[in-house]
Order: C-alpha cells, then sequence, then structure tokens
C-alpha cells in the first residue's frame, strides 16, 4: 500500500497544504501503509517533520503544474507502484488530473474552491464547509465527491484529544491568547496583531504566538513582542499545536486549515482573511456563531484587532455559545473517513466457491458482457451449472472471486492451465466498471500465477470490438500478438511472458 503525494510549500504558498496531507499520510501510515511525498519547493523545516515521521520526500526541481510536472509525477508513481497519488495544489489544473489518470494510477484530489475547468480524479476531496457539489459539476462519471467538514483532515496528534471537552464554566475574562497565522505570513499579519494586542489592559494576560517554519520574520517579531506589557512566548515548528489550544482561551488565527483543528479543539476565534479562498470559510463560520470575522487583512488596524479580541475574552457567555457550536462542526474522524474511501478500491481474492454458481451467471449472461463474448447467445442455466461443476474439481483451473473491503464482489478472474501456458479470462460486475479494476486484477492474479506455479507464459484472446478488455489488458502489461482464430471467430492474441515479474 503506497501513497504518493504532490504537494507544495513555500512562503508564497504556505504550509496549509502540506500539513493537511500529511493528516491523510498519518492515516495511511497507521494503516501500514507506505508515504512518498513529491514537491518541487525547498522546505528544510517540512523536510525535516517528514523524515521523522519515516515518510521519504522526493524533490522534483519543476514548473509548477505543469505539463511536465504531471508526466514526471505519474512517471515516478509507476516506479514505485504506488496505489493512489493525491493532488494538492492551486496550480494543478484539469490537464494535470487527465495525465495523471492516463497514466493508470488513482487519483485523489484535494480541492478547495473549484478551481480546475474539469475533475478527471477518482475521488475530489473538499473539506471545507462551503463546499458546492456545484463547483464539480464538470467531473467524469466515476468522480466521488467528499465535501464538508466530516472529512476534516486532522493530524495524528489531535487524534488523541477525541471527547475532550472545555472545562464549564469558561472563565469571566479569559487570559491566555494563541496567535497562529499560517505557516507563512508572507504579509507578516502576525507583527500587525502582536502591535494591536499591546492595546490590551486586561491584568495576568499571557499570549503564544505560533510561527511556522517558512515565516521569515522571526527576529523582527521577537522585537514586537518584548514590547508587550504582557508576557508572549514565540513557538517555532510547534508538534504540540493541540495541547496549545487546550491551554488557551481565545485564538487569533487566518481562515485556512487551522479552523478545523480550532473547531475541533472548541477554541473561540477572531479570524483574519489573508487569502481569497479564506473568505467564503470565515464568512460562514461567523454566519454560524463560531468565530468572529474581521475581514480582509489589509483593512484591519491593529487597534481593531485588540477591540474585538477584548471584547472576546471578557465575554465568558459568548465564548461558551462559541465552543458548543464549533465542536459539533468536526470530528477527529475526518482522515480515517477519508482512508475508508481510498480502501474501496483495494480488493482481496479468494476461491470460487458451490454459492457462486448463480453469480457468474448472472454476469455471464448480461447483455453487455454477451456482446463482446465469442458466442453472443444467453447461456442456459442446465449447461452453466454443468461447465461451473466441471471447473471447480478441474485441478487446471484457478478461479478467483475479486471482493471488496465490505466481502462485495466485484468480478471475477479465471485461468485454464495447459502445460506450462494459461489461458486467461476475466469479468467485472457492471456496477464497478470504469475504476481500474479490470488491470489491477489481472495484474495481482498474473503476478501470483508466476510466483505459485511453473506457468511461463499467459494468454488472452479478446474480440476485437471489446475495447474495454483491450485496454485492461494492455494497462497490465500485456502485449499484442496480433488477429487470429478463436471458436471459428476472429480473436487478438494479448500474451505476457513470467520474465515481466521476475
Amino acid at each position: 500500500m503506497k501513497l504518493f503525494i504532490r504537494v507544495d510549500a513555500s512562503t508564497q504558498i504556505g504550509t496549509g497544504h502540506v500539513m493537511r496531507c500529511l493528516a491523510l499520510a498519518q492515516a495511511w501510515q497507521y494503516a501500514g501503509g507506505q508515504v512518498i511525498f513529491v514537491m518541487a519547493t525547498e522546505a528544510p523545516d517540512l523536510t525535516t517533520r517528514l523524515n521523522t515521521e519515516g515518510m521519504e520526500l522526493i524533490h522534483l526541481p519543476i514548473q509548477i503544474g505543469s505539463a511536465e510536472d504531471a508526466k514526471e509525477t505519474a512517471k515516478l508513481a509507476r516506479e514505485f507502484n504506488a496505489n493512489w497519488v493525491v493532488v494538492d495544489g492551486y496550480h494543478f489544473g484539469a490537464k494535470y488530473q487527465e495525465i495523471i489518470k492516463e497514466s493508470e494510477r488513482k487519483l485523489l484530489f484535494i480541492d478547495d474552491y473549484g478551481h480546475a475547468k474539469q475533475y478527471h480524479a477518482d475521488i475530489v476531496l473538499n473539506q471545507n464547509i462551503h463546499a458546492c457539489e456545484g463547483w464539480y459539476r464538470n467531473r467524469q462519471p466515476y468522480t466521488k465527491l467528499l465535501l464538508g467538514t466530516s472529512y476534516s483532515l486532522l493530524r495524528r496528534e489531535f487524534w488523541h484529544w477525541r471527547g475532550w471537552q472545555r472545562s464549564l464554566p469558561l472563565p469571566p475574562i479569559a487570559k491566555k491568547l494563541l496567535v497562529t497565522l499560517g505557516g507563512a505570513d508572507p504579509d507578516n499579519v502576525t507583527l500587525k496583531v502582536i502591535e494591536g494586542l499591546q492595546q490590551l489592559e486586561i491584568e495576568g494576560l499571557e499570549a503564544v504566538v505560533v510561527l511556522g517554519g517558512s515565516n521569515l520574520h522571526y527576529e523582527q517579531l521577537r522585537s514586537a513582542s518584548q514590547k508587550l506589557q504582557f508576557p508572549i512566548r514565540l513557538e517555532r515548528n510547534v508538534t504540540n499545536m493541540p495541547d496549545l489550544m487546550a491551554w488557551a482561551d481565545v485564538a487569533v488565527t487566518a481562515g485556512g486549515s487551522t479552523c478545523w483543528e480550532l473547531a475541533f479543539m472548541g477554541l473561540p476565534s477572531v479570524i483574519l482573511i489573508l487569502a481569497d479562498n479564506q473568505r467564503a470559510i470565515a464568512e460562514q463560520l461567523e454566519v454560524m456563531g463560531v468565530v468572529v470575522n474581521l475581514g480582509w487583512h489589509e483593512n484591519v488596524s491593529g487597534v481593531e484587532i485588540a477591540s474585538k479580541v477584548g471584547q472576546l475574552l471578557i465575554s465568558a457567555g459568548r465564548r461558551e455559545k462559541m465552543t458548543r457550536c464549533s465542536q459539533e462542526l468536526v470530528d477527529s474522524q475526518g482522515s480515517s473517513q477519508v482512508l475508508s474511501h481510498l480502501k474501496d478500491n483495494f480488493f482481496q481474492l479468494r476461491s470460487v466457491q458451490q454459492d457462486d454458481c448463480r453469480l457468474l451467471w448472472e454476469w455471464s449472461n448480461a447483455p453487455e458482457v454477451r456482446a463482446v463474448s465469442f458466442s453472443s447467445k444467453s447461456i442456459l442455466w442446465e449447461h452453466h451449472v454443468q461447465w461451473f461443476k466441471s471447473k471447480l474439481i478441474n485441478p487446471n483451473c484457478i478461479f478467483y472471486i475479486a471482493i471488496n473491503k465490505n466481502d462485495v464482489p466485484i468480478g471475477q478472474i479465471r485461468y485454464d492451465i495447459e502445460s506450462y501456458e494459461a489461458t486467461v479470462s476475466m469479468s467485472i460486475d457492471p456496477k464497478f466498471r470504469k475504476q481500474d479494476y479490470g488491470s489491477s486484477l489481472i495484474k495481482l492474479t498474473c503476478k501470483q500465477i508466476f510466483y505459485y506455479s511453473n506457468i511461463t507464459r499467459i494468454n488472452a484472446y479478446i474480440k476485437p470490438s471489446n475495447q474495454a478488455s483491450l485496454r485492461a489488458f494492455s494497462k497490465a502489461g500485456f502485449q499484442s500478438m496480433g488477429i487470429t482464430t478463436l471458436q471459428g471467430n476472429q480473436a487478438i492474441l494479448l500474451i505476457i511472458d513470467k520474465c515481466k515479474f521476475d
């Protein structure tokens, strides 16, 4: 189980995309999988974090979001034999997705506002409260949408806080303040907040300011914090955000992914909008009574920030309401929820059993199956039963049913062995077609056949009009040997040799 994540971070891009991908990566890793990150930007602090987490990082110096970027990413994903490719960033559009899909990889596309003209991904994830299905009308029929805060990606450090509640009643006057404005904060809005906080005159007030690894303003902020009349502590590259959020009474934050972490921890927050994509989040959360939205950061003065923060610090009733509303929005199961959808596309094999007789008969008689079979006539039940019994007792027939994680059959594949060669036949339940199960099923079973037997070559005979099967076998590594004759019909012979898997 390998997860391939294409994402970037920098002073301009910020670190939010990487941090939410990290949450998904941790869930994948916890389930026993391997994670490979690919970044085109340099981010030393994040590199250290990922390495500490036991995740591999590949640096790809390339124009972000270009066709070359997509092709190189797809090439690397194939080389690592990744089950899924995750793409997160506003530089990645429709063509990028299309190239990844053409490389035979499953694709999860993490989105915030429907910025792509079309969606080719297997799954589109938008964890925001305002996520709208209408943004994704131009999507493929197979594209699944995961929308809303139930899919919020929270990192591993938050998992241990499930069920935690703030002690009520809250203190009449709050005195612990957390400031966190993203991993980069290129406009140094944090400085405006710190300078504004000088206006507060609440006895016993103390603050912690969290700075990301891409924040270049540390020295200036350190100097400004020393001028305050109350204690303020600067923290860089923290890994204990839940502890800090549990400690704080009020937060000053940006309108990005941190909002979902704060909501999970029930921390009343004052939001400053630092990027256009944060506006809808901040506005919707304010309507729901979860935050105080100050609007676009350039339009707010330090004095106004201090005024709004001060009002919230002395309003216990309002803070209690915000805490209740926010914790109803987000639980810590978002990463697991997303992971369950990724694992839906994994399958296991079991041998065909007597009880499968009718299911296989129904699959075989499906109109679309008969249309591409060498005999288009419907199969009589009596004939099918005789044939099925003969296959069950035949030692030279290897017959599998593929089942998903819920034990639902998704397809069948059969190998009829003669000497050192086998002939393969495969079909997928109509409900599960166009999801790349075919090529995956072929590759997995071919590998097993070659590994556990003396078979050196596998043959597939396909009707020329059966384009879906031709694509599936080609994707699985089979090579066409041209036209031949089978049962008096034209057939394309495709083969794969054992050396392909050595």
